[in-house]
């Protein structure tokens, strides 16, 4: 798998030497949904299937708890789906171990502010720290300090703040304000220890991260994060390492199950970092397949399908402007068809279920990852002779939206 380290420097390899160490794991969107809501209540253990030794071999587990775990009854109108876990799920995130929840996504307050309350009580009465939603504008942005192995961790955890649920002087999650990110990515940096940003953001099921999403990460990192890692595409994207910087912009489904035969919507990865002190010195990689009774490894043929996968998708950032074409070759793909269609779609939702297209509609011009795909597409399209777009991009992006469980590697 790749991996990624920082710069030795040998004036430092004593300090490093007798440094604190730790193993800190980082997963993916959870949550008891759909075909997984019954087993993880009845055997919280079986849907990790032969995964539970990596996770019980780290120092810290994080999460993204994809829902709110409450029996509230009131979901909100928004432009996605609405997803709930009950009380007793949160067995499924406590016997694998999980320390730290993040909840800077867009599901957390489908069930409202007493959702979101819900699940903060319930978290904290089973031992779980949460990070990135609260019930003030300042416990949601606030970075979380914990300690793993002897190392000092801080976790600074942000989202898009879609169907605007960002924090805005009270409740909801820490949304997109990347100078907010960077500012206390750098203070957390001056105090001590390790920082690891956690994003929740980009566009669903496609292969490579838009734009905005490769500048948000990248000034993560110039800011002093020791990892920065993204969930939210439902499918895996490409991984780079900038100035000893790991950056994972989309790790994939977790324990989430959705009822499809797409193959790179049930592949996902773990991030595991070997820290040393305040230094990441390796980033590993654990691919999984989702089926539908849970997790499991990839045979050897399948991780080396995996690997060459994720090498493509990849390669784009070890150019300069390797990312930009692509992502216009995306543009292309998607096209004056696609924005026409996804248009027409939500006003003919707005005559079936006015309020539901509503907020279809509103989500597409407040949010980031649905604003900017609009102005892109909509940009390139006004050209009078856009660029032709990368072949081998393009040939990635059909992978990625249509090769099949049963199809062979693209």
């Amino acid at each position: 798998m790749p991996s990624a380290a920082h710069p030795r420097r040998p004036s430092r390899r004593v300090a490093r030497h007798r440094a604190a160490r730790a193993r800190i794991l980082v997963a993916a969107d959870w949550a008891p949904i759909r075909a997984f809501d019954a087993p993880m209540r009845q055997g919280p253990l079986a849907v990790y299937g032969d995964l539970l030794p990596i996770l019980r071999d780290a120092d810290l587990r994080i999460v993204n708890c994809e829902c709110a775990l409450t029996r509230a009854d009131s979901a909100v109108w928004k432009s996605g789906a609405v997803f709930k876990g009950a009380p007793e799920h949160v067995g499924a995130l406590t016997a694998a171990g999980f320390d730290v929840a993040c909840l800077a996504n867009n599901h957390v307050l489908d069930y409202g502010v007493a959702g979101l309350r819900d699940t903060l009580r319930l978290l904290e009465r089973h031992g779980v720290h949460a990070v990135g939603a609260g019930l003030t504008e300042a416990d949601a942005c606030a970075p979380l300090a914990i300690t793993a192995g002897g190392v000092r961790v801080h976790v600074v955890n942000f989202s898009e703040g879609e169907d605007l649920t960002a924090a805005r002087g009270g409740p909801g999650v820490f949304g997109w304000d990347i100078d907010r990110v960077t500012a206390l990515v750098r203070r957390c940096k001056r105090t001590g220890g390790l920082v690891i940003a956690i994003g929740h953001c980009g566009l669903e099921y496609v292969p490579f991260p838009p734009t905005y999403v490769v500048d948000a990460f990248r000034a993560i990192a110039d800011a002093g994060a020791d990892a920065v890692i993204g969930h939210h595409p439902h499918v895996p994207q490409g991984v780079e390492v900038r100035n000893g910087t790991p950056i994972a912009y989309s790790l994939g489904n977790f324990v989430f199950f959705q009822p499809v035969d797409l193959h790179f919507r049930k592949v996902g990865f773990l991030v595991t970092l070997e820290v040393a002190g305040d230094e990441v010195e390796a980033m590993e990689l654990h691919p999984y397949r989702i089926g539908d009774a849970g997790l499991r490894t990839l045979d050897d043929g399948e991780a080396r399908g995996f690997r060459r996968d994720l090498d493509r998708v990849s390669r784009p950032f070890r150019t300069a402007r390797g990312h930009a074409r692509a992502w216009d070759a995306y543009l292309a793909h998607y096209g004056q068809d696609g924005f026409t269609a996804e248009v027409l779609g939500i006003l003919e939702r707005m005559k079936t279920e006015r309020q539901k297209g509503a907020a279809m509609f509103r989500n597409r011009v407040t949010t980031m990852q649905h604003a900017e795909l609009w102005r892109a597409a909509l940009t390139r399209l006004m050209a009078d002779a856009p660029a032709p777009p990368s072949p081998p991009a393009l040939a990635i992006v059909d992978d990625w939206l249509t090769r099949r469980v049963s199809s062979p590697a693209g």
